[in-house]
């Protein structure tokens, strides 16, 4: 028994030919695809306190539903007590199957759950067919508990596509049911 994502039937079946339509593409392998899902959470707070970090790879893990790794700083800053190669951070790539899983559970579980929605901002195209958004409370998700939480986060959300330009990218991600504000 072979399991493919409900997204990834979506985009084969309705996102494509909606997009080739809209664009005017004369092949299918012209369309945007989305490549990979990258999140990032900065812990500067987890410089004076390990249990931090080790709390942030644990939720990290648990929202993308793969192993997160730490990320190190590059360089001393004094002013911030900031030694090089201290972690400061947690990221996760998502690719394939456990991106659309992702995805998914994004649209239809995560956002709804967001204080005061009206939308996702239209302004966090880079020019180049990526999209950025950033979440305040990493407790929308429901993997998630609440008493568990030693302290809220935000994490940062990119999604790399193969689109050329930002409206096609926002074409995409529109057709996938991001809610953006009209």
């Amino acid at each position: 028994m072979n399991y493919t994502a409900r997204l990834r039937e979506k985009y084969y079946e309705e996102v494509v030919p909606a997009l080739k339509e809209q664009f005017q593409y004369k092949n299918t392998m012209q369309v945007p695809r989305l490549v990979k899902i990258c999140l990032n959470q900065g812990l500067g707070t987890a410089i004076a306190d390990k249990k931090l970090m080790e709390a942030g790879i644990n939720e990290m893990t648990s929202i993308a539903g793969q192993k997160a790794v730490s990320t190190k700083s590059k360089k001393d800053i004094s002013n911030f007590k900031l030694r090089k190669a201290m972690p400061i951070g947690v990221r996760v790539t998502l690719r394939g199957q456990n991106m659309y899983e992702f995805l998914d559970r994004l649209i239809s579980v995560a956002i709804p759950r967001v204080r005061d929605f009206r939308g996702i901002n239209e302004k966090g195209f880079d020019g180049r067919g990526n999209y950025t958004m950033g979440i305040t409370e990493q407790i929308i998700f429901p993997e998630i508990l609440i008493d568990k939480v030693l302290k809220i986060n935000g994490m940062d959300i990119t999604f790399v596509t193969t689109a050329r330009t930002d409206k096609e990218c926002l074409a995409l991600l529109k057709e996938f049911g991001l809610p953006f504000k009209k």
